[in-house]
């Protein structure tokens, strides 16, 4: 990470922005690459802010600021909290920012930021073989895939594959250390 690039949690000053990136626009192109099968309503700001409130301050949904503008969001969420099994989650809103090496930068933060925090033994994310650029992002950061469950997403006519990518705490740890 780089002076002009942070992940850090949501502040109130944020939230404005958070709305107009992912909900003031009914079909925002950040939308085509992620989860496009699900639907996404747009919303007026009043209506978002309960829901924007919810992200204040928490372990679980950080803002990516470059260069003092929010640009994104990381997340993550627990598939299964007794085992420790966490999948985490990226959304760069703007085409301008995608194809540059940001995501992989702030997604490597994200993963060593939460295996430092957190005694977990694997970090993963679940994407769509639509998302390319989503699955070469895993396989810079020395993840494995780990399932494909074919034909389950279906998007424009299409069907597409869910794939489920990840890491285990050992394997991240020689990955970094050879960084």
């Amino acid at each position: 990470m780089t002076d002009q690039l942070v992940i850090r949690p949501v502040e109130r000053s944020d939230l404005f922005r958070l709305w107009e990136l992912s909900f003031k626009e009914e079909s925002p192109e950040w939308k085509k690459w992620d989860a496009p099968y699900f639907p996404h309503r747009a919303m007026d700001y009043e209506t978002f802010l309960p829901k924007g409130e919810k992200w204040l301050h928490q372990d679980d949904f950080w803002v990516v600021e470059m260069e003092g503008e929010v640009i994104g969001i990381v997340s993550y969420y627990w598939e299964d909290k007794t085992s420790l099994w966490l999948e985490m989650g990226i959304v760069l809103y703007s085409g301008d920012r995608w194809g540059k090496g940001i995501g992989t930068d702030v997604l490597k933060a994200w993963m060593n930021h939460l295996f430092t925090t957190m005694p977990l033994v694997r970090v993963g994310f679940t994407t769509w073989s639509g998302n390319k650029r989503m699955i070469r992002v895993g396989e810079k950061l020395g993840m494995q895939m780990e399932a494909r469950i074919r034909k389950v997403r279906y998007y424009n006519g299409e069907y597409y594959d869910s794939i489920r990518m990840g890491i285990l705490r050992e394997e991240w740890e020689e990955f970094t250390n050879k960084a």
